[in-house]
């Protein structure tokens, strides 16, 4: 099954507070919109690696609960050429692209 770009939603790139234990272990904490809301996250209830589809970027899955709803956050690693840009995080659109 080829992949068409019309059957996924969109990406929303956002900005997130992270925190770093001493393994190297990287838990979100928040997540803040361009207009600056920001949504607390109250649990991380999985986390799983995620590869993107369309750039073939590897990334993470974190499933995580925010005001008594789940979601999905996700990590997108950006190339290894760039020491300091390790990646970017980002939602799905509720509603596919057209």
């Amino acid at each position: 099954m080829a992949y068409e770009r019309g059957n996924h939603p969109d990406r929303i790139y956002v900005k997130v507070t992270s925190d770093f234990d001493c393994t190297g272990f990287m838990q979100p904490r928040d997540i803040i919109w361009r207009d600056g809301r920001v949504f607390h996250i109250d649990e991380i209830r999985d986390f799983r690696p995620a590869s993107s589809v369309d750039r073939a970027l590897p990334g993470d899955c974190y499933t995580v609960l925010i005001n008594g709803e789940t979601r999905h956050l996700y990590f997108e690693r950006t190339s290894d050429r760039f020491a300091s840009r390790f990646g970017r995080w980002f939602v799905e659109s509720a509603q596919p692209a057209s």
